[in-house]
């Protein structure tokens, strides 16, 4: 039970992390281009990783045949789900991302059944439901632009390819650390994206990538939404089953309608109250099953 409630704090904490990292992304975007824009980040995060795997002296060493499905993992879930997950967070807009990746958890359901053998019951369905429901109440508050239809097929290779990724980290060993799977997964990234970002980066402004906005959310985005998200949504994976995990991942959209509220000024209506409700309702249901 402490291992359950351990996972869930931790997924919890990632996808707030992430809910309020659209804001960012949308103005860094406007001056670093998407596939720029992730490498820098992975590139803050793996120093990030590094410093603290060296500080904590951490084990670097994974088996070959670990080592084989954590770079499917950074191919699957840190190239080309976060690449195409910028591309559809700056072609539509924040309403109908965030309506969207709310099918990750569906899809996580889909591929814990078929790769893992997750055991399919009426509470985890029902938990599914409640959330999702939740999180289109949550988003429905304003007029949802549904012209952006390329970004929305971005998004929603997004969401596949990440409910693929967390299923698959449900495969690593539990021996090997925290730090260790998340900094391998990113060198694979930054490996693949490295010759599409060289020849491109003098194409960026340098008078307005030195603005402390722009590198302040640079840094924000690699330090806090990539090393430490991604660590907290590792180790979380690792202590709760994947279809349980995948409800954490409401929190995302959750988080980021509060923070445009209480940050922003943003108006939201009761029905994001009722929907938040209805998502807490979800996660509970999967936090007092047994898994």
């Amino acid at each position: 039970m402490k291992n359950t409630w351990l996972g869930s704090l931790y997924l919890a904490l990632a996808a707030s992390i992430w809910g309020g990292m659209y804001v960012v992304v949308k103005v860094v975007v406007s001056v670093i281009p998407p596939i720029e824009l992730v490498w820098m980040r992975y590139c803050v995060a793996f120093i990030a990783l590094l410093i603290i795997g060296l500080i904590k002296r951490q084990s670097w060493r994974i088996q070959q045949r670990d080592l084989l499905l954590l770079v499917v993992i950074g191919i699957i879930g840190n190239t080309i789900s976060i690449v195409t997950q910028e591309y559809g967070t700056k072609f539509s807009s924040a309403q109908m991302g965030a309506i969207i990746t709310s099918s990750t958890p569906a899809f996580m359901v889909i591929f814990a059944r078929i790769l893992l053998k997750e055991r399919l019951n009426v509470k985890k369905i029902l938990s599914v439901c409640l959330a999702t429901i939740g999180v289109l109440l949550i988003v429905g508050n304003g007029t949802i632009d549904m012209s952006g239809q390329l970004g929305g097929i971005f998004l929603l290779i997004a969401a596949l390819t990440w409910a693929l990724m967390s299923v698959l980290i449900k495969r690593v060993p539990k021996s090997y650390s925290p730090i260790a799977i998340t900094t391998y997964p990113i060198l694979v990234a930054i490996v693949l994206l490295t010759p599409f970002v060289l020849g491109r980066l003098h194409e960026i402004d340098t008078a307005q990538l030195v603005h402390p906005t722009i590198w302040g959310g640079v840094l924000y985005l690699g330090i806090i939404s990539t090393a430490l998200g991604f660590l907290l949504w590792n180790r979380g994976l690792q202590l709760l089953n994947a279809s349980s995990g995948g409800l954490f991942f409401f929190f995302q959209p959750l988080m980021g309608t509060l923070l445009g509220w209480l940050l922003l000024g943003e108006n939201i209506g009761g029905t994001f109250w009722i929907g938040a409700f209805l998502v807490f309702i979800g996660v509970l249901i999967v936090i007092k099953e047994k898994d």
